[in-house]
């Protein structure tokens, strides 16, 4: 029997995306030849760049076959998965300055604005962006997240005010304010923004003549707008754009026009391994205890659950699909306070019929008290598919 047919119709079947995007592109994958890479484990990064850079786009769509110098491998999909594990591991260690972490937590990356100092820099997000293009390409993933705003922007999604909380909360409190307040005489601000550069203050002007054009009621939600866009592109643009470029060499922009940010961080990160008992052993609980029949529930509910979708129910909650490397004791906020976030159930007095709630920003849930386990799991399931 077809047992999809009695799945509720969320709004992402990701399983089926994936096969489609799977089967487009085996009919784009050249049918002779093969990409042959050899490499050394010690020089891996300068030697996978120097490799991948001259080879062109079709040749590297060709059956992958991946050797480290010096060892047999005949399972030249398991080789090709340990090196670009390796290779993502060296490409994205901000130790190279091509990318640094997102503030202080420890496992979400973005540009690095200063990463000029290197003056091949951009030819190395050309590359980078051909690695993460290869890995989606042919079924491999990428070691290292990146912010969910810089997914949206390989999708050539716009960039909303409500993407700048994860990155930099302070600015999206005081631009939400500026929104929901009259700022007639108290704002005194134009559209330009100071910005520190190597030791001197700069003005960059939001728009042309911007520094003399005052910020009003009338204009501010076209100031928050270019604010937002200039918050994420500042000192990066350039690296983006390479990076898009080589990502796109590989994976033509149309073929994900059905996915969203979130299901691209999959797509490219893959789901990570979840430890169930890490988890647990992990989670803080506030207005419950482990006895509670609502933490019970969760449990097992969770228990019940695909990796795909514990993965979406951790993305649902923190933000990312993936688990620090140390574990879930390492889970870090995005309050931008120093020291971990540990998982939070928290029960509230709230109407059962209530979906529950996430708050990315502590790593917590809000759950009411359902009254069946029956209920929490369908709510619960409800909450992560459809936000």
């Amino acid at each position: 029997p077809d047992f999809s047919s009695c799945l509720p119709k969320y709004k992402r079947d990701l399983v089926q995306k994936l096969t489609a995007l799977r089967q487009e592109l085996q009919t784009v994958q050249p049918q002779s030849g093969h990409c042959r890479l050899e490499v050394s484990r010690e020089d891996i990064f300068e030697e996978s760049y120097r490799l991948i850079m001259k080879m062109r786009p079709k040749d590297l769509k060709k059956r992958l076959m991946v050797k480290f110098r010096g060892e047999e491998g005949l399972d030249y999909g398991g080789v090709a998965r340990e090196w670009l594990y390796l290779l993502s591991h060296e490409m994205l260690n901000p130790y190279y300055g091509l990318f640094q972490y997102t503030r202080d937590d420890i496992y979400t990356l973005q540009i690095n604005p200063d990463s000029s100092v290197n003056p091949e820099h951009l030819s190395y997000f050309h590359f980078v962006g051909r690695i993460i293009g290869l890995a989606v390409f042919h079924g491999h993933y990428i070691d290292g997240g990146f912010t969910l705003p810089f997914y949206k922007m390989l999708l050539s999604k716009p960039i909303h005010l409500d993407d700048i909380e994860v990155v930099d909360p302070d600015l999206h409190r005081s631009l939400t304010w500026m929104l929901n307040n009259d700022i007639g005489d108290i704002i005194d601000t134009t559209f330009s923004v100071e910005h520190n550069a190597f030791g001197q203050l700069q003005v960059h002007e939001l728009k042309p003549g911007g520094r003399d054009l005052p910020v009003t009621d009338d204009n501010k939600k076209e100031y928050v707008r270019l604010f937002v866009n200039y918050r994420f592109m500042r000192g990066i643009e350039q690296q983006f754009l390479a990076l898009q470029k080589g990502f796109s060499e590989l994976i033509h922009p149309n073929l994900l026009k059905s996915f969203d940010e979130k299901e691209l961080e999959l797509v490219i990160g893959g789901l990570g391994k979840i430890d169930l008992e890490d988890w647990k052993a992990n989670t803080r609980l506030k207005h419950c205890t482990a006895d509670s029949n609502v933490v019970k529930w969760f449990w097992r509910t969770v228990e019940s659950y695909s990796e795909e979708r514990r993965a979406r129910l951790l993305q649902f909650v923190t933000g990312s699909s993936r688990v620090p490397l140390q574990g879930f004791k390492a889970l870090q906020g995005s309050t931008g306070a120093a020291g971990p976030r540990l998982f939070t159930i928290h029960m509230i007095d709230a109407n059962t019929d209530n979906l529950p709630k996430a708050h990315t920003c502590f790593n917590r849930i809000d759950l009411p008290p359902y009254e069946t386990q029956e209920k929490l799991a369908e709510k619960l399931t409800q909450a992560i598919e459809e936000t």
